[in-house]
């Protein structure tokens, strides 16, 4: 329970950089995929650059938050993943939002983000009511059903 504080801490200082930094901003989220605005393309980089030794770093020591071992399995490929990536880019082309700049949006009040949070809704609820059809379409793994704790 003592987690919950940090990580809501932690995911209002996320929104508040994706908000100030642009990243949530329909206008420059277009232009990247314009080709226009080439800021979003560096925060992603800095990100990566960022991320990638933490991560490496983490692997090695073999612990995270808590104290927990980090286990990191490598996910099955499969004819589903091209599909939900062209999904995904297809919705984060036309909304100009990805889940996170979706509640970043919400947040600042504007209106046309609630369409998109109810697609995303609509989407995630859809996909998981469909999964069983489409595990066989796709060659997807087996729906795993846990705690949700990680």
């Amino acid at each position: 329970m003592r987690w919950t504080a940090l990580y809501l801490v932690l995911g209002a200082v996320f929104g508040l950089i994706l908000s100030r930094s642009g990243a949530a901003d329909y206008n420059f989220i277009q232009g990247m995929f314009l080709f226009e605005e080439f800021q979003l393309y560096g925060i992603i980089g800095t990100a990566v650059v960022i991320l990638a030794p933490s991560l490496y770093l983490l692997k090695r020591r073999g612990l995270a938050a808590g104290g927990r071992p980090l286990v990191i399995e490598a996910k099955p490929g499969h004819r589903g993943n091209v599909a939900g990536g062209l999904l995904f880019g297809v919705g984060w082309s036309i909304t100009g939002m990805c889940p996170g700049p979706v509640l970043v949006n919400v947040g600042e009040g504007k209106l046309y983000a609630l369409a998109a949070l109810a697609g995303v809704l609509v989407g995630a609820s859809g996909f998981g009511i469909a999964y069983p059809k489409l595990i066989g379409i796709f060659r997807l793994p087996p729906l795993e059903v846990g705690t949700g704790e990680g």
